[in-house]
């Protein structure tokens, strides 16, 4: 027990820090949470939420594992590298691709019921 608790701490210890050091996380936990607040003024289903929540996760933890990708490249040299700057950019271009289909997963799901509730339907 006492080695799964140390296990959990680790992982928090991992997102506060990526928390508190990478921006672009925190812009997307940011989204995240207006997204949720527009889908529970919007009254969403709850299928509707579970796919918003799986998008949200989806981006989260690509913009973490990203931040993981970058540190160990710079950990293990800094002088610059074609294929350090080729996983670098591969890793940032996966939380790209998962935000723009998150994106629009977020105007299919909130774009009809936020456009009743502005113009009536």
């Amino acid at each position: 027990m006492r080695e799964e608790l140390n296990s959990f701490r680790c992982a928090a210890q991992g997102i506060a820090y990526a928390v508190r050091t990478q921006k672009h996380l925190r812009f997307h936990l940011a989204a995240a949470l207006l997204v949720a607040a527009a889908a529970a003024w919007l009254g969403l289903e709850p299928i509707e939420w579970a796919i918003l929540l799986v998008v949200m996760a989806l981006v989260i933890s690509l913009e973490i594992v990203n931040t993981a990708l970058e540190l160990t490249i710079d950990r293990i040299g800094t002088e610059r590298h074609p294929l350090a700057k080729a996983a670098k950019d591969a890793a940032a271009g996966a939380v790209l691709v998962a935000s723009l289909f998150a994106a629009a997963v977020g105007v299919l799901l909130l774009g009809p019921p936020l456009w009743d509730r502005l113009f009536g339907g």
